[in-house]
């Protein structure tokens, strides 16, 4: 509540004394005004969030609100050829949507979308004319994770695996395993090949579920966060080399 400027701390008043150390900013404390009501307040609070929250912390608030939406309604999905489709409303199809529309266009030169599926949907788009092309052949799987890019901007193509992770099944070293079978089948070189598990949020209980089960060599990705990136190194790097890439 501090760092957020809802709160300050009273200076010269030891952590362990019995006497009061924080109080309300004035700003944060008029929104407690009994004569504030409905529109105005809505409006007031809404003013105040976007003067105080970070980026992210403003993120986490539209996110939070979905759980809200009703369960008819459909999400509209944009992919980077202009073509667009409909996912059944959901947080497993926010964070695909935020995949394809946000992740893609921050970490990729020229993206395509191979494969798309959903938990109610195995397979909600397949361009199998271009995977024909660069050599992979694609089928319902197990071991295939939810969304799974290339990257036509590098000499040689990139293939981003993504598992999307609301609740559970992260993209873990047996899948990870399972997936390399397929790509080495189709004469992919293992430096042409990345690994990625899309979250909704660091603080999300998917997150905290199956952090443990994350694949070394892999990546993670939070909707909430888009231009930043975890990476899961599998090798030992000089801490010197990590503040380049950092």
């Amino acid at each position: 509540m501090v760092q957020i400027g809802a709160v300050s701390a009273l200076t010269g008043i030891a952590t362990t004394s019995s006497k009061p150390r924080y109080n309300l900013k004035p700003d944060f404390a008029a929104l407690f005004d009994p004569e504030l009501t409905n529109e105005a307040l809505s409006a007031a609070i809404l003013d105040w969030q976007q003067k105080n929250l970070s980026k992210s912390a403003l993120t986490r608030l539209s996110l939070a609100s979905l759980g809200h939406k009703a369960g008819s309604d459909k999400i509209l999905v944009s992919f980077p050829n202009g073509e667009t489709r409909k996912l059944s409303a959901g947080p497993s199809s926010e964070i695909s949507k935020a995949v394809i529309e946000s992740f893609a266009a921050a970490f990729l030169e020229q993206p395509v979308v191979l494969w798309l599926s959903t938990s109610d949907d195995k397979v909600v788009t397949r361009d199998d004319e271009m995977a024909a092309k660069i050599g992979l052949k694609i089928e319902a799987d197990k071991n295939l994770p939810d969304i799974i890019l290339v990257d036509l901007g590098p000499d040689d193509p990139l293939l981003v695996f993504i598992e999307v992770v609301a609740t559970d099944g992260p993209i873990s070293e047996r899948r990870q395993q399972a997936i390399y079978e397929l790509t080495d089948a189709a004469g992919f070189k293992r430096e042409q090949v990345t690994f990625v598990t899309a979250y909704l949020d660091r603080e999300s209980a998917g997150f905290k579920k199956t952090i443990k089960g994350l694949a070394w060599g892999s990546f993670a990705w939070f909707v909430s966060e888009p231009d930043k990136i975890v990476m899961l190194t599998n090798g030992t790097i000089h801490l010197s080399k990590l503040m380049d890439i950092k």
